[in-house]
Protein backbone atom coordinates (compact mmCIF):
# COMPACT_ATOMS: atom_id res chain seq x y z
CA UNK A 1 0.00 0.00 0.00
CA UNK A 2 1.42 3.21 -0.91
CA UNK A 3 1.46 6.34 1.90
CA UNK A 4 1.80 9.46 0.97
CA UNK A 5 2.17 12.97 3.29
CA UNK A 6 -1.77 13.05 3.09
CA UNK A 7 -1.61 9.24 3.78
CA UNK A 8 0.37 9.68 7.22
CA UNK A 9 -2.65 12.61 8.01
CA UNK A 10 -5.40 10.38 7.80
CA UNK A 11 -3.04 7.66 9.40
CA UNK A 12 -2.53 10.41 12.45
CA UNK A 13 -6.26 10.92 12.13
CA UNK A 14 -6.31 7.38 14.66
CA UNK A 15 -5.09 9.48 17.11
CA UNK A 16 -7.89 12.47 16.75
CA UNK A 17 -10.06 13.47 19.76
CA UNK A 18 -9.24 16.18 21.74
CA UNK A 19 -8.88 18.26 24.66
CA UNK A 20 -6.00 17.04 27.30
CA UNK A 21 -2.68 17.74 27.46
CA UNK A 22 0.09 16.53 29.84
CA UNK A 23 3.26 17.68 31.02
CA UNK A 24 6.23 15.19 32.45
CA UNK A 25 8.74 16.64 35.18
CA UNK A 26 11.07 15.01 37.61
CA UNK A 27 8.87 14.60 40.61
CA UNK A 28 6.32 12.80 42.17
CA UNK A 29 3.77 15.60 42.35
CA UNK A 30 1.11 16.16 39.84
CA UNK A 31 -1.13 19.41 38.90
CA UNK A 32 -3.76 19.36 36.66
CA UNK A 33 -6.08 21.90 35.27
CA UNK A 34 -9.70 21.54 34.37
CA UNK A 35 -10.80 24.83 32.70
CA UNK A 36 -14.48 25.59 32.51
CA UNK A 37 -15.10 27.55 29.33
CA UNK A 38 -17.97 29.23 28.54
CA UNK A 39 -17.97 30.94 32.19
CA UNK A 40 -19.45 28.50 35.04
CA UNK A 41 -22.18 30.08 37.35
CA UNK A 42 -20.54 29.68 40.99
CA UNK A 43 -23.43 31.32 42.86
CA UNK A 44 -25.39 27.58 41.77
CA UNK A 45 -22.07 25.63 42.21
CA UNK A 46 -21.57 26.61 45.36
CA UNK A 47 -24.40 27.97 47.03
CA UNK A 48 -24.40 30.83 49.54
CA UNK A 49 -27.98 29.36 50.61
CA UNK A 50 -26.97 31.39 53.87
CA UNK A 51 -27.29 35.04 52.63
CA UNK A 52 -30.40 36.18 52.92
CA UNK A 53 -30.56 37.99 49.57
CA UNK A 54 -29.58 34.89 47.87
CA UNK A 55 -32.97 33.31 47.17
CA UNK A 56 -34.88 36.49 46.11
CA UNK A 57 -32.00 37.27 43.74
CA UNK A 58 -31.79 34.01 42.29
CA UNK A 59 -35.77 33.68 41.60
CA UNK A 60 -36.63 30.65 40.21
CA UNK A 61 -32.76 29.60 39.66
CA UNK A 62 -32.23 29.41 43.36
CA UNK A 63 -30.69 25.95 44.77
CA UNK A 64 -33.15 25.06 47.36
CA UNK A 65 -31.29 24.50 50.33
CA UNK A 66 -33.08 21.40 52.03
CA UNK A 67 -31.42 19.79 48.67
CA UNK A 68 -27.91 21.35 48.70
CA UNK A 69 -25.20 19.40 50.09
CA UNK A 70 -23.75 21.15 52.92
CA UNK A 71 -20.45 22.55 53.37
CA UNK A 72 -20.96 24.98 56.69
CA UNK A 73 -23.20 27.19 58.26
CA UNK A 74 -22.80 29.35 54.85
CA UNK A 75 -22.52 27.37 51.95
CA UNK A 76 -23.69 24.11 50.07
CA UNK A 77 -22.86 22.28 47.06
CA UNK A 78 -25.13 22.10 43.87
CA UNK A 79 -26.70 18.57 44.50
CA UNK A 80 -24.94 17.38 41.33
CA UNK A 81 -21.52 17.55 42.94
CA UNK A 82 -21.75 13.92 45.45
CA UNK A 83 -18.41 13.30 44.87
CA UNK A 84 -17.16 16.65 45.38
CA UNK A 85 -19.06 16.87 48.76
CA UNK A 86 -17.37 13.04 49.80
CA UNK A 87 -13.97 15.02 48.85
CA UNK A 88 -14.67 17.87 50.84
CA UNK A 89 -15.73 15.70 53.70
CA UNK A 90 -12.55 13.94 53.75
CA UNK A 91 -10.55 17.09 53.87
CA UNK A 92 -9.69 16.26 50.11
CA UNK A 93 -11.55 19.48 48.55
CA UNK A 94 -11.22 23.18 48.93
CA UNK A 95 -13.42 25.75 47.36
CA UNK A 96 -12.84 29.46 46.69
CA UNK A 97 -15.91 32.08 46.33
CA UNK A 98 -15.87 35.35 44.94
CA UNK A 99 -12.85 34.72 43.05
CA UNK A 100 -12.21 36.55 39.29
CA UNK A 101 -8.94 37.23 37.38
CA UNK A 102 -7.57 40.64 36.73
CA UNK A 103 -10.54 40.38 34.03
CA UNK A 104 -13.14 42.50 34.16
CA UNK A 105 -15.17 42.51 30.87
CA UNK A 106 -17.65 39.81 29.94
CA UNK A 107 -15.74 38.51 26.30
CA UNK A 108 -15.26 34.75 26.45
CA UNK A 109 -12.47 34.68 23.81
CA UNK A 110 -10.73 37.72 25.78
CA UNK A 111 -11.35 36.57 29.73
CA UNK A 112 -9.87 32.86 28.13
CA UNK A 113 -6.79 34.20 27.02
CA UNK A 114 -6.14 36.02 30.08
CA UNK A 115 -6.94 33.07 31.98
CA UNK A 116 -4.55 31.10 29.94
CA UNK A 117 -1.79 33.37 29.18
CA UNK A 118 -2.36 34.80 32.60
CA UNK A 119 -1.53 38.49 31.21
CA UNK A 120 -3.11 41.60 32.92
CA UNK A 121 -4.98 42.23 29.80
CA UNK A 122 -6.48 40.34 26.57
CA UNK A 123 -3.19 39.45 23.95
CA UNK A 124 -0.61 40.95 25.97
CA UNK A 125 1.32 37.61 26.36
CA UNK A 126 1.60 34.89 23.68
CA UNK A 127 2.54 32.11 25.68
CA UNK A 128 0.52 30.09 28.31
CA UNK A 129 0.87 30.16 32.33
CA UNK A 130 1.57 26.54 32.37
CA UNK A 131 4.11 26.43 29.80
CA UNK A 132 6.09 28.93 31.96
CA UNK A 133 5.43 26.54 35.36
CA UNK A 134 6.56 23.56 33.28
CA UNK A 135 10.02 25.87 32.42
CA UNK A 136 10.41 26.03 36.67
CA UNK A 137 10.42 22.53 36.66
CA UNK A 138 13.21 20.01 36.60
CA UNK A 139 12.31 17.82 33.81
CA UNK A 140 13.54 14.41 32.52
CA UNK A 141 12.17 12.62 28.94
CA UNK A 142 9.76 14.10 27.34
CA UNK A 143 8.54 18.14 28.41
CA UNK A 144 4.89 17.82 27.52
CA UNK A 145 2.49 16.01 25.77
CA UNK A 146 -0.91 16.99 24.36
CA UNK A 147 -4.25 15.31 24.19
CA UNK A 148 -5.78 18.05 21.79
CA UNK A 149 -5.55 18.26 17.97
CA UNK A 150 -4.13 22.01 18.93
CA UNK A 151 -2.76 22.63 22.24
CA UNK A 152 -4.79 25.63 24.43
CA UNK A 153 -2.97 28.18 24.80
CA UNK A 154 -2.33 27.83 28.56
CA UNK A 155 0.13 25.05 27.53
CA UNK A 156 1.96 26.94 24.98
CA UNK A 157 5.41 28.65 24.82
CA UNK A 158 8.78 27.87 24.75
CA UNK A 159 8.48 24.28 25.45
CA UNK A 160 7.12 21.56 23.08
CA UNK A 161 4.36 19.51 23.52
CA UNK A 162 3.97 16.39 21.95
CA UNK A 163 0.30 15.16 21.09
CA UNK A 164 -1.22 12.12 21.75
CA UNK A 165 -5.67 11.89 21.11
CA UNK A 166 -7.76 9.26 22.00
CA UNK A 167 -10.40 7.78 19.35
CA UNK A 168 -13.14 5.56 19.34
CA UNK A 169 -11.87 4.20 15.79
CA UNK A 170 -10.83 0.65 15.33
CA UNK A 171 -6.78 0.56 16.05
CA UNK A 172 -4.44 0.47 13.21
CA UNK A 173 -3.26 -2.97 12.79
CA UNK A 174 0.70 -3.70 12.56
CA UNK A 175 1.07 -3.25 9.07
CA UNK A 176 -0.10 0.11 8.73
CA UNK A 177 2.02 1.09 11.43
CA UNK A 178 5.38 0.05 10.17
CA UNK A 179 4.45 1.23 6.79
CA UNK A 180 3.79 4.87 8.14
CA UNK A 181 7.44 3.91 10.24
CA UNK A 182 8.80 2.91 6.96
CA UNK A 183 7.38 6.06 4.97
CA UNK A 184 9.07 8.91 7.49
CA UNK A 185 11.91 7.09 8.37
CA UNK A 186 14.39 9.55 6.48
CA UNK A 187 12.19 12.60 6.75
CA UNK A 188 13.86 13.68 10.33
CA UNK A 189 10.82 16.23 10.91
CA UNK A 190 7.61 14.09 10.69
CA UNK A 191 10.03 10.85 12.01
CA UNK A 192 10.16 12.75 15.21
CA UNK A 193 6.58 13.18 15.11
CA UNK A 194 5.48 9.89 14.55
CA UNK A 195 7.62 8.54 16.93
CA UNK A 196 6.39 10.51 19.61
CA UNK A 197 2.76 9.95 18.63
CA UNK A 198 3.60 6.30 18.65
CA UNK A 199 5.36 6.65 22.02
CA UNK A 200 2.19 8.31 23.60
CA UNK A 201 -0.04 5.09 21.89
CA UNK A 202 1.84 2.76 23.84
CA UNK A 203 1.51 4.68 27.42
CA UNK A 204 -2.22 4.82 26.97
CA UNK A 205 -2.28 1.22 25.81
CA UNK A 206 -5.96 0.03 25.66
CA UNK A 207 -7.40 3.22 27.67
CA UNK A 208 -8.38 5.08 24.31
CA UNK A 209 -11.82 3.89 23.69
CA UNK A 210 -15.44 4.96 24.46
CA UNK A 211 -16.69 8.19 23.30
CA UNK A 212 -19.72 9.48 23.30
CA UNK A 213 -21.92 12.04 26.11
CA UNK A 214 -19.30 14.11 26.77
CA UNK A 215 -19.44 17.58 28.61
CA UNK A 216 -19.28 19.97 25.63
CA UNK A 217 -16.54 21.68 23.93
CA UNK A 218 -16.84 20.20 20.61
CA UNK A 219 -14.91 16.88 19.63
CA UNK A 220 -14.57 16.11 22.97
CA UNK A 221 -17.47 13.67 23.30
CA UNK A 222 -15.79 11.04 26.13
CA UNK A 223 -17.32 10.17 29.07
CA UNK A 224 -16.53 12.46 31.67
CA UNK A 225 -15.53 9.56 34.13
CA UNK A 226 -14.06 7.70 30.91
CA UNK A 227 -12.04 10.67 30.25
CA UNK A 228 -10.77 11.12 34.08
CA UNK A 229 -9.61 7.40 34.12
CA UNK A 230 -7.47 8.11 30.99
CA UNK A 231 -5.85 10.97 32.29
CA UNK A 232 -5.13 9.12 36.01
CA UNK A 233 -3.64 6.44 33.87
CA UNK A 234 -0.77 9.04 32.14
CA UNK A 235 -0.44 10.56 35.62
CA UNK A 236 -0.12 7.43 37.77
CA UNK A 237 3.03 5.93 36.05
CA UNK A 238 6.28 6.43 37.53
CA UNK A 239 7.53 7.79 33.95
CA UNK A 240 4.03 9.94 33.01
CA UNK A 241 3.49 13.07 32.86
CA UNK A 242 2.94 15.68 36.31
CA UNK A 243 1.03 18.60 34.53
CA UNK A 244 -2.35 18.13 32.97
CA UNK A 245 -5.01 20.69 31.34
CA UNK A 246 -8.41 19.18 30.45
CA UNK A 247 -11.36 21.01 28.72
CA UNK A 248 -14.56 21.17 29.91
CA UNK A 249 -17.35 23.42 27.71
CA UNK A 250 -20.69 23.65 27.73
CA UNK A 251 -20.80 26.23 30.61
CA UNK A 252 -22.81 29.19 28.82
CA UNK A 253 -26.09 28.83 30.20
CA UNK A 254 -27.94 31.69 28.85
CA UNK A 255 -31.25 29.53 28.81
CA UNK A 256 -32.88 26.44 30.80
CA UNK A 257 -30.05 26.95 33.29
CA UNK A 258 -31.39 24.65 35.79
CA UNK A 259 -30.95 21.45 33.73
CA UNK A 260 -28.02 22.57 31.88
CA UNK A 261 -26.06 23.16 35.37
CA UNK A 262 -27.07 19.66 36.96
CA UNK A 263 -26.04 18.03 33.71
CA UNK A 264 -22.60 20.12 33.48
CA UNK A 265 -21.96 19.86 37.25
CA UNK A 266 -22.79 15.87 37.48
CA UNK A 267 -20.11 15.41 34.46
CA UNK A 268 -18.01 17.28 36.03
CA UNK A 269 -18.18 15.24 39.31
CA UNK A 270 -17.71 12.36 37.28
CA UNK A 271 -14.47 13.62 35.44
CA UNK A 272 -13.04 14.15 39.31
CA UNK A 273 -14.20 10.66 40.65
CA UNK A 274 -12.64 9.03 37.20
CA UNK A 275 -9.52 10.82 38.36
CA UNK A 276 -9.26 9.59 41.81
CA UNK A 277 -10.25 6.53 40.81
CA UNK A 278 -7.80 6.23 38.08
CA UNK A 279 -4.43 7.82 40.27
CA UNK A 280 -4.85 4.74 43.17
CA UNK A 281 -2.19 5.67 45.51
CA UNK A 282 -0.95 8.50 43.20
CA UNK A 283 -3.72 10.65 44.45
CA UNK A 284 -2.14 11.52 47.68
CA UNK A 285 0.58 13.16 45.54
CA UNK A 286 -2.21 15.20 43.48
CA UNK A 287 -3.40 18.88 43.00
CA UNK A 288 -6.60 19.40 40.68
CA UNK A 289 -7.85 23.15 39.69
CA UNK A 290 -10.91 23.99 38.42
CA UNK A 291 -11.86 27.18 37.26
CA UNK A 292 -13.49 29.47 34.98
CA UNK A 293 -12.85 32.38 32.74
CA UNK A 294 -15.81 34.45 34.99
CA UNK A 295 -19.26 34.07 36.54
CA UNK A 296 -22.68 34.83 35.50
CA UNK A 297 -24.94 37.47 37.24
CA UNK A 298 -26.55 37.28 39.84
CA UNK A 299 -30.28 37.76 38.56
CA UNK A 300 -32.02 35.36 36.04
CA UNK A 301 -32.39 36.77 32.62
CA UNK A 302 -35.75 36.34 30.74
CA UNK A 303 -35.17 32.67 29.34
CA UNK A 304 -34.12 30.95 32.81
CA UNK A 305 -30.62 31.26 32.22
CA UNK A 306 -28.16 34.00 33.23
CA UNK A 307 -25.93 36.11 31.59
CA UNK A 308 -21.87 37.01 31.57
CA UNK A 309 -20.74 38.15 34.81
CA UNK A 310 -17.92 39.09 37.00
CA UNK A 311 -17.20 37.15 40.58
CA UNK A 312 -16.77 32.78 39.90
CA UNK A 313 -15.85 30.18 42.23
CA UNK A 314 -13.09 28.22 41.56
CA UNK A 315 -11.60 24.58 43.64
CA UNK A 316 -8.61 23.00 44.71
CA UNK A 317 -9.35 19.13 44.43
CA UNK A 318 -6.83 15.97 45.60
CA UNK A 319 -5.28 13.53 47.77
CA UNK A 320 -2.60 16.96 48.52
CA UNK A 321 -4.89 19.62 49.04
CA UNK A 322 -5.45 20.66 52.85
CA UNK A 323 -9.37 20.48 52.06
CA UNK A 324 -11.98 20.57 54.07
CA UNK A 325 -12.96 24.68 53.65
CA UNK A 326 -14.64 27.21 52.04
CA UNK A 327 -12.19 30.23 51.32
CA UNK A 328 -14.29 33.48 50.75
CA UNK A 329 -14.48 37.18 52.09
CA UNK A 330 -17.92 36.95 51.19
CA UNK A 331 -19.19 40.47 49.69
CA UNK A 332 -22.71 39.64 50.14
CA UNK A 333 -25.43 39.84 47.42
CA UNK A 334 -27.58 42.35 48.86
CA UNK A 335 -27.76 45.06 45.52
CA UNK A 336 -25.50 47.79 46.77
CA UNK A 337 -22.76 45.15 47.23
CA UNK A 338 -22.91 43.64 43.55
CA UNK A 339 -20.09 44.32 41.08
CA UNK A 340 -21.46 46.98 38.46
CA UNK A 341 -25.30 46.73 40.57
CA UNK A 342 -25.77 42.72 38.65
CA UNK A 343 -22.49 40.81 39.58
CA UNK A 344 -20.98 39.19 42.46
CA UNK A 345 -18.36 41.42 43.52
CA UNK A 346 -14.52 39.58 43.40
CA UNK A 347 -12.97 39.41 46.44
CA UNK A 348 -10.04 36.98 45.93
CA UNK A 349 -7.57 37.16 43.02
CA UNK A 350 -7.46 33.78 40.75
CA UNK A 351 -3.94 34.64 39.98
CA UNK A 352 -3.14 34.15 43.93
CA UNK A 353 -4.99 31.04 44.10
CA UNK A 354 -3.31 29.40 40.79
CA UNK A 355 0.34 31.19 41.70
CA UNK A 356 0.07 29.18 45.48
CA UNK A 357 -1.46 26.24 44.26
CA UNK A 358 0.96 25.83 41.77
CA UNK A 359 4.14 27.23 44.19
CA UNK A 360 3.17 24.05 47.09
CA UNK A 361 2.54 21.64 44.78
CA UNK A 362 6.04 21.74 43.20
CA UNK A 363 8.26 23.34 46.36
CA UNK A 364 8.97 26.45 44.66
CA UNK A 365 9.44 29.80 45.71
CA UNK A 366 6.15 31.60 45.51
CA UNK A 367 7.24 34.80 44.42
CA UNK A 368 9.22 33.27 41.45
CA UNK A 369 6.28 31.49 40.75
CA UNK A 370 3.80 34.46 40.82
CA UNK A 371 6.08 37.05 38.48
CA UNK A 372 6.60 34.13 36.45
CA UNK A 373 3.06 32.77 36.02
CA UNK A 374 1.38 36.34 36.12
CA UNK A 375 4.30 39.02 35.70
CA UNK A 376 1.51 41.81 34.99
CA UNK A 377 -0.12 40.94 38.15
CA UNK A 378 -0.61 43.44 41.14
CA UNK A 379 0.35 42.74 44.42
CA UNK A 380 -2.85 40.58 45.52
CA UNK A 381 -3.81 39.34 49.16
CA UNK A 382 -1.64 35.88 49.42
CA UNK A 383 -3.18 32.39 50.01
CA UNK A 384 -1.07 29.85 51.48
CA UNK A 385 -1.66 26.35 52.87
CA UNK A 386 -3.64 25.32 50.25
CA UNK A 387 -1.72 21.75 49.95
CA UNK A 388 -0.45 19.36 52.32
CA UNK A 389 3.05 18.88 50.92
CA UNK A 390 6.00 20.13 53.13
Amino acid sequence: MNLDRRGFLGAAALFAAPRMLFAQAATERRFVFVIQRGAADGLNTVVPYADPAYAAARGGLAIDAATALKLDGTFALHPSLAELHKLYGAGQASFFHAVASSYRDRSHFDAQNVLETGGGAPYRLKDGWMNRLLGLLPRAGKDAIAFSPAIPLAMRGALDVASYAPTSLPQANDDLMLRVEQLYAKDPQLHALWSSAVEARGMAGGMGGGMGGGMGGGANRQQPGALGRMAAGFLARPDGPRLAMIETGGWDTHSAQNARLAFQLRGLDNLIAGLREGMGAAWSQTVVLVATEFGRTVAANGTGGTDHGTGAVAMLVGGAVQGGRVVADWPGLAAASLHEGRDLKPTLALESVVAAASAETFALAPQRVASTLFPDATAARPVARLTNFV
